[in-house]
C-alpha cells in the first residue's frame, strides 16, 4: 500500500489533500512538531496531524512527485517514520509462539522485572530478599536499554529538533534512576548493603511499555469500523460474456470494471459493485451501509451497492460505478476524513502541549534544586525529579479528543450516520433549531391518488381505467401515481388513440371512443368545463392540501375529480415528537402551496407557525440564515434535506444533515452538500446524529478535563515527594489508557 493517499478537496481548484501514515508519535509534544515540520514544506497550506490515528492530512496547493518525496523527508528528519496510511490488516493478529508481536517488548521487560520487583513485595510481609546489586544491574540495563530504546531514539529527535515530548521525559526520568543506582553501587563499600534503584527504572519502563501496548489495542479497536468497510470490498467478480471478446464466465479483479459490464452475484456472495439488477430476484443485507437490519428485496430495475451482501437468488447485474466512485468508497473515503479531522477544541490542547514539555523540564530541575537546598540527600531529590518528569508525559492530553471523535464518527457510520469532519460532530450538540425539507426527507416523496371521486352515476372503476389510459404514455409523478393506482385494484385500461400533452395543463386522447381530458382545474376552466356536482369535492380536497386533477369528456362534463398527495414517511412523526421533547425549535420549509404544506405539518406534529411555504429552492438558504438570525437571539440551526436541491440550504445551515441515496450521484452530492449525511431515509436518524454528537462531545471533555486535572494535581504530589516514580509510572501509563477505555465506552452507543 502506498504511504500516502492523495485527494483532490471537493470545491477547490488545485488544492489537494494528502493523507500520510506517520510512525513513532506518543504524545501531543510529538503531534506539534510533526505540523510544524510539515507547514514548513513549499506548497502546503495546511497540516493536521492525529495522534490516535497516526495519520497526517496535508493540503497542499498543487501536488507533484517531488511533494511526495517532500513530505516523507520532513516527516522523517523530525525524528518519526513515514509509513502506509491504514491497511486492511490488523496489525495486532501478528503473533510469534502464540503472543502478538507487538506485546513481546512488554512481556520480556515484566519478566526481566518481576526478580526486581519481588524484594518491594518482600518489604511489605517483614522479608528482606535483597538480590546482590549485580543482578539488580544485569536485570535492569537490557530493559533500560534494549527495551527502551525507543525512549532514547525519541528523545534524541527531540533534542535534535530543540523541543520535548514523552520520550524525553521518559528516557530522562529513568536514566537518573539507573544513573544514580550505578554510581551508588559502585562508590559502595565491598560488602556494604546500599539502597539502590533499579527496580524503579526498569518497572517505569515495563510500566510505560505496558500503557503504550494496551493504548494501541485500544487505538485498533477505535478503527475497526474501517477495517470493517474495507473488509466488505470483494477483490473479484463474475464478468459476463458481451457476446464481443467473452463467450464464457470470467473472474476478474473488481478494480477492472467497467461502467456497463454486466455481472453475476451468487447466492451468498457481496454485490462486487453498484449497479442495476437486470435480471433474477434476491434480498440484500446493507446493514452495514445503512444500518437498517432488515433485507431489502432486489427485482430487475432494483439498485444495489457494492459491498452488500446478496441473499439466496442468483442475480445479473448491470455495473453502474465500482472502486474509488462506489458509494461504499464514499463512505469509507467519508469516515476516515472525519477520523483524520480535528476539532475545534483540540486547538486549545495543541497550544498548551506545545509549552507542556518544556514547563516539566524547568519543574523537574526545580524539584531537584528545592530538596537538595532543603538538605534531603542526593538520592532522594533525584527520585522526586524522576517522579515529576515520569507523572507529567502528556500522553493523555494527546488522545483525548481524537480518541472519542474515532470512536464517536465509528459507532455512528455502523449505525447508518456518516459524519463528514469533526467540526460538524462538534457543532451538531449545539442545535437549537431544526429545519426540515418536505418533500423526500419527511414524505415518501412519491405522489399518490388519494381519491377518485366520480361524478354521479358513474361507475370509479372505468373511470380510474380511463384515467390510467390517458397517462399511459406520460412519466410524470402524477400519471405514474394514476397507473400504479389502477394496477392495485387490478385493472386494465384500453389503448388510447391520438394522444396528445399540453404542456403545463394535462392531457387529451380519446378512449373508447369517447374523447377525454385529464389535467388542472385551470385548465378546465379555460375550457369553459364545469364541476356540476364534483365542485364540492375538489374544495374539500385542496383545502386538505392535495393536488387536484380532473376527468372530462371534450365539450362535456366533468366525470371525476382525483386527488393526489403524498404521505408521511413511517417514524416521520414519531422523530418531530422526540426533536420537540429535548426543547428544539422546528420548522418545515416547503415549495409546496401553504395550504398542502400546512395539511401535512399538520400530520406530521408540527404547527401552523413553523411553516414555510412556498420557499424555492434557491431561497431555502435565504431561509436558513433567517431562522438562524431568530427574534433578536442567533440560533444554532440545522437543516435537514435530500441533499441534492437542498444543497444551498444545506450548506448555509450550521450543520446539514443530508438523507443519503444508495445511488452513486445523489449520494456523492448529499456527501458533499452537509456536514452530516443519514445513509437511511428514516427521519429518527436526525435525533440519533444530534444524540451521538452529544456524547461524544461530552466523552471529550470528560478526556480533557481528566487528562488536565491528572497533571495539575499529580505533578505537585511528585515535587512534594508524595509520589515515587514507580507509582508516577503506573499513574502516567494508566492516564492514557483510561482516556481511550473511556472513549471506547461510545462504542455500545445505540440509535
Amino acid at each position: 500500500m502506498p504511504a500516502m493517499n492523495t485527494n483532490t478537496l471537493p470545491g477547490s481548484t488545485g488544492f489537494q489533500a494528502i493523507d500520510l501514515g506517520i510512525g513513532g508519535m506518543t504524545c501531543a509534544s510529538c503531534v506539534g512538531r510533526v505540523e510544524r515540520a510539515l507547514r514548513k514544506q513549499p506548497g502546503v497550506v495546511e497540516a493536521s496531524v492525529n495522534l490516535a490515528t497516526e495519520t497526517a492530512r496535508v493540503t497542499v496547493n498543487g501536488a507533484d512527485d517531488a511533494m511526495a518525496a517532500r513530505l516523507k523527508r520532513a516527516v522523517r528528519d523530525a525524528g518519526y517514520e513515514p509509513r502506509a496510511v491504514e491497511s486492511d490488516a490488523d496489525p495486532g493478529a501478528v503473533r510469534w509462539l502464540g503472543v502478538p508481536r507487538h506485546a513481546w517488548p512488554v512481556l520480556l521487560a515484566a519478566l526481566l522485572s518481576a526478580p526486581l520487583v519481588v524484594p518491594m513485595v518482600g518489604d511489605l510481609l517483614g522479608k528482606h530478599w535483597m538480590l546482590p546489586a549485580l543482578w539488580q544491574f544485569l536485570l535492569a540495563t537490557p530493559v533500560q536499554f534494549v527495551l527502551g530504546a525507543r525512549f532514547y531514539r525519541g528523545a534524541w529527535h527531540a533534542l535534535k529538533a530543540r523541543t520535548g515530548n514523552m520520550e524525553l521525559l521518559v528516557a530522562i526520568g529513568t536514566t537518573a534512576g539507573w544513573a544514580l543506582s550505578t554510581w551508588l553501587w559502585w562508590r559502595a563499600e565491598p560488602g556494604e548493603m546500599v539502597h539502590l534503584y533499579y527496580e524503579g527504572s526498569a518497572v517505569i519502563v515495563t510500566l510505560v511499555l505496558f500503557g503504550k501496548w494496551l493504548e494501541a489495542r485500544a487505538k485498533r479497536q477505535t478503527t475497526e469500523a474501517i477495517r470493517a468497510l474495507q473488509a466488505l470490498r470483494p477483490e473479484r467478480a463474475r464478468l459476463l460474456p458481451d457476446g464481443v471478446r467473452r463467450t464464457a464466465v470470467v473472474e476478474v479483479p473488481v478494480d477492472e470494471l467497467l461502467p456497463g459490464d454486466h455481472i453475476q452475484v451468487l447466492p451468498g456472495e457481496r454485490f462486487a459493485a453498484d449497479g442495476e439488477v437486470i435480471d433474477g430476484h434476491t434480498q440484500a443485507d446493507e446493514s452495514m451501509l445503512t444500518g437498517e437490519a432488515m433485507p431489502v428485496a432486489k427485482a430487475p430495475g432494483s439498485v444495489v451497492t457494492g459491498g452488500s451482501l446478496n441473499g439466496e437468488g442468483l442475480v445479473t447485474v448491470k455495473v453502474r460505478a465500482s472502486g474509488a466512485r462506489s458509494v461504499l468508497a464514499h463512505i469509507i473515503a467519508l469516515v476516515q476524513d472525519a477520523q483524520a479531522g480535528k476539532a475545534p477544541v483540540q486547538r486549545l490542547v495543541d497550544r498548551v502541549a506545545a509549552v507542556f514539555v518544556p514547563v516539566v523540564l524547568s519543574i523537574g530541575v526545580v524539584t531537584l534544586l528545592a530538596w537538595l537546598w532543603a538538605g534531603a540527600p542526593l538520592e532522594e531529590a533525584m527520585q522526586h525529579a524522576v517522579a515529576v518528569l515520569v507523572i507529567a508525559c502528556p500522553c493523555a492530553l494527546g488522545l483525548a479528543t481524537p480518541a472519542a471523535i474515532m470512536a464517536g464518527t465509528g459507532v455512528a457510520a455502523k449505525h447508518g450516520i456518516l459524519i463528514r469532519d469533526a467540526e460538524a460532530l462538534e457543532v451538531a450538540h449545539r442545535v437549537q433549531a431544526v429545519a426540515f425539507d418536505k418533500t423526500g426527507t419527511l414524505t415518501e416523496g412519491r405522489a399518490r391518488l388519494l381519491s377518485l371521486q366520480a361524478a354521479p352515476g358513474r361507475d370509479d372503476a372505468v373511470l380510474l381505467a380511463q384515467a390510467a389510459a390517458l397517462q399511459s404514455g406520460s412519466a410524470h409523478p402524477l400519471a405514474q401515481a394514476v397507473m400504479n393506482a389502477a394496477r392495485e385494484r387490478g385493472l386494465a385500461w384500453p389503448q388510447a388513440q391520438g394522444l396528445q400533452s399540453v404542456t403545463g395543463r394535462g392531457v387529451q386522447a380519446t378512449v373508447a371512443e369517447q374523447a377525454l381530458l385529464l389535467g388542472s382545474l385551470r385548465w378546465m376552466e379555460s375550457l369553459g368545463i364545469s364541476l356540476g356536482a364534483l365542485e364540492p369535492a375538489a374544495h374539500a380536497a385542496l383545502a386538505r392540501g392535495a393536488s387536484v386533477s380532473v376527468l372530462a369528456q371534450a365539450g362535456g362534463p366533468a366525470l371525476a375529480v382525483l386527488a393526489f398527495g403524498d404521505e408521511p414517511k413511517a417514524g416521520a412523526a414519531d422523530a418531530i415528537a422526540a426533536l420537540r421533547e429535548r426543547g428544539l425549535q422546528l420548522s418545515l420549509v416547503s415549495g409546496d402551496n401553504r395550504a398542502a404544506a400546512e395539511a401535512m405539518a399538520g400530520r406530521l406534529g408540527l404547527h401552523t407557525h413553523e411553516v414555510l411555504a412556498e420557499v424555492l429552492p434557491a431561497d431555502k438558504a435565504a431561509a436558513i440564515r433567517h431562522l438562524q438570525r431568530g427574534e433578536g437571539h442567533p440560533r444554532v440551526v440545522a437543516m435537514v434535506g435530500d441533499g441534492v436541491n437542498d444543497a444551498p440550504a444545506l450548506a448555509a445551515a450550521d450543520v446539514g444533515l443530508a438523507m443519503g441515496h444508495t445511488d452513486g450521484a445523489s449520494a456523492d452530492v448529499a456527501m458533499h452538500a452537509a456536514g452530516i449525511t443519514l445513509m437511511r431515509g428514516d427521519p429518527r436518524l436526525v435525533g440519533a446524529a444530534l444524540d451521538i454528537s452529544r456524547r461524544t462531545v461530552r466523552k471529550i471533555r470528560q478526556n480533557l478535563f481528566w487528562a488536565f486535572v491528572y497533571n495539575v494535581a499529580g505533578i505537585p504530589l511528585a515535587a512534594l515527594g508524595f509520589l515515587n516514580p514507580v507509582v508516577a509510572g503506573a499513574a502516567m501509563a494508566l492516564s492514557s489508557v483510561s482516556v481511550m477505555a473511556n472513549a471506547l465506552l461510545l462504542k455500545r452507543w445505540r440509535p
